[in-house]
């Protein structure tokens, strides 16, 4: 079997304003960042035989590293669209936080934002997700049904906010 990986599917090109701003600070690090992997690696190279220079293999190791994550920066930031408006306080879409509640009485919290804001601790979920596609568009007491791997699961809105900016 090869090594060969289907590219991902696209994802929105919808972000929130502090995420944006948070990609554009990331961009700013990065480059200082590799200023400094820069001059490190020509120290490490000018210490003589590079094939068992440790510090040299890891520097440019990092710099590869540092290189793709500023290519794919710049490739994403120009095509990302910032969504601030604030939409109806009482239907769902991109940048709402969602109150839900299962059948079983359980209760989530979820925030709908961007797929590069993505963040599993605080409770924010891409738009393009399962959930978030199912939610888009619903009210407030609405029925929410998901299916994922063939597991059934229904859940009621039970409040609908948008944060300040």
């Amino acid at each position: 079997m090869g090594r060969y990986r289907p590219p991902q599917p696209k994802s929105s090109p919808y972000i929130t304003r502090a995420g944006f701003e948070r990609l554009k600070q990331e961009e700013k690090d990065i480059w200082m960042r590799r200023a400094d992997v820069t001059a490190a690696l020509s120290a490490a190279a000018a210490e003589g035989d590079r094939s068992e220079n440790a510090e040299y293999i890891y520097r440019k190791k990092e710099l590869r590293e540092l290189d793709r994550r500023i290519r794919y920066l710049q490739k994403r930031i120009p095509d990302l669209t910032i969504v601030d408006r604030r939409a109806d306080n009482d239907q769902v879409f991109f940048g709402a936080t969602v109150a839900l509640e299962g059948d079983d009485g359980s209760e989530l919290t979820v925030r709908i934002v961007g797929a590069d804001e993505i963040n599993p601790e605080h409770k924010h979920i891409s738009v393009d997700s399962p959930l978030a596609r199912a939610m888009l568009k619903k009210q407030v007491d609405d029925e929410v049904s998901l299916s994922v791997n063939g597991v059934q699961s229904h859940y009621y809105i039970v409040s609908v906010i948008y944060e300040e900016h």
